[in-house]
C-alpha cells in the first residue's frame, strides 16, 4: 500500500556513538522524503562527532574514527539537514525514543531551533511492537519476506523501515487492536496523523522522558526524589532543584522544557 500523503514525511535513521541522549553524537544520518505527488529525495551524509567511536560501535555500524575524519561537524551540516526536512512528517524505527531526541539535541547544540509542533511523529518499531513485538531485521523479514543484509547502514535501515510501514498498511488494514484498557479500534491506517497518534507510546513532555504529563496535563517529573510531582510544584519551594538541572548532564531539549515551564509559571 503507498502512503496517503497531505504532506511530505522524511524516513530517517541515525547511527551514533552510543545511546545517551546529552552526552552522544551522530555519525551518520540517512533520509529518505517521499513527496505527496509520488517524488522522492534521498540524503545520506557521515558526520564527524569529534569524540572517539568505540570499537563495539564501529563494529556494530562498520564507521570508524577513520571514516569520519575528513566528513563535516553536525553544525556545519545542520541548516542543510533542517532545510531538506523543511515541514515534513517524520518517521524513523525506534525514533521517537532515540532518533528525534538526539537529532534535535544536536540542533540544540549549535543553536538552530528545530521545531516539532505540527509533525506527526510516525515511529514504526511502536506500531510493530505493539501489533507484533520484534526487531527490526525481524520486521523486515515478517512484513517483506526479506532478509535485511545491511543492518545497522543509516541508508539500509532508513530504506527498510520504508518498506516495513507500507507492508503494515496492507497487513493491518481493516485489524482490531485492543489498548490496555480493553479498548478495541483500527489504528493502522493510512493517515500520517493517525499513525503518529498510535506511535506514541507515552505522555512525555520532552524527548528524553524526564518530565511527564499527568492526567490533568500537568507536566510531573518522571525521576528521583520528586517524581509524580508537579514541576512547578517542586521549582517554587526548591528553586536550587531547577539550578542544579540546568547545570547537570540533562539534555538540552529537557532544560528548554523546565524553563518554559519555569517562566509560564512565572516562579
Amino acid at each position: 500500500m503507498e502512503l496517503n500523503l497531505q504532506k511530505p514525511i522524511v524516513f530517517f535513521d541515525l547511527e551514533t556513538t552510543g545511546v545517551n541522549i546529552g552526552k552522544d553524537r551522530i555519525i551518520q544520518i540517512g533520509m529518505i522524503k517521499l513527496m505527496p505527488d509520488g517524488g522522492q529525495m534521498k540524503y545520506n551524509q557521515l558526520i564527524n562527532p569529534k569524540m572517539h567511536i568505540a570499537e563495539e560501535i564501529s563494529r556494530l555500524t562498520g564507521i570508524t574514527d577513520g571514516d569520519v575524519a575528513m566528513s563535516p561537524e553536525f553544525k556545519t551540516v545542520a541548516q542543510e539537514i533542517k532545510d531538506f526536512i523543511g515541514e515534513s512528517d517524520l518517521a524513523g524505527f525506534n525514533s521517537n525514543k532515540f532518533d528525534i531526541p538526539l537529532l534535535v539535541e544536536e540542533f540544540l547544540r549549535c543553536g538552530v531551533d528545530f521545531e516539532l509542533t505540527g509533525r506527526s511523529l510516525i515511529d514504526v518499531q511502536n506500531i510493530f511492537h505493539k501489533m507484533e513485538q520484534r526487531t527490526l531485521s525481524a520486521a523486515y523479514k515478517f512484513y517483506c519476506g526479506k532478509e535485511l543484509t545491511d543492518a545497522h547502514s543509516a541508508d539500509g535501515d532508513t530504506l527498510a523501515t520504508l518498506e516495513v510501514l507500507k507492508a503494515q498498511l496492507d497487513r493491518y488494514d481493516g485489524v482490531e487492536y485492543k489498548d490496555g484498557e480493553g479498548r478495541i479500534s483500527k489504528p493502522v491506517v493510512n493517515d500520517m496523523k493517525q499513525l503518529g497518534r498510535f506511535s506514541r507510546t507515552n505522555n512525555w513532555a520532552d524527548l528524553a522522558g524526564h518530565i511527564y504529563y499527568d492526567d490533568n496535563l500537568v507536566p510531573c517529573f518522571n525521576f528521583g526524589k520528586h517524581k509524580g510531582t508537579p514541576v512547578a510544584e517542586v521549582f517554587k519551594k526548591e528553586p536550587s532543584y531547577y539550578a542544579w538541572m540546568m547545570n547537570a548532564e540533562f539534555p538540552l531539549s529537557t532544560k528548554k522544557i523546565i524553563k518554559q515551564i519555569k517562566e509560564l509559571s512565572r516562579i
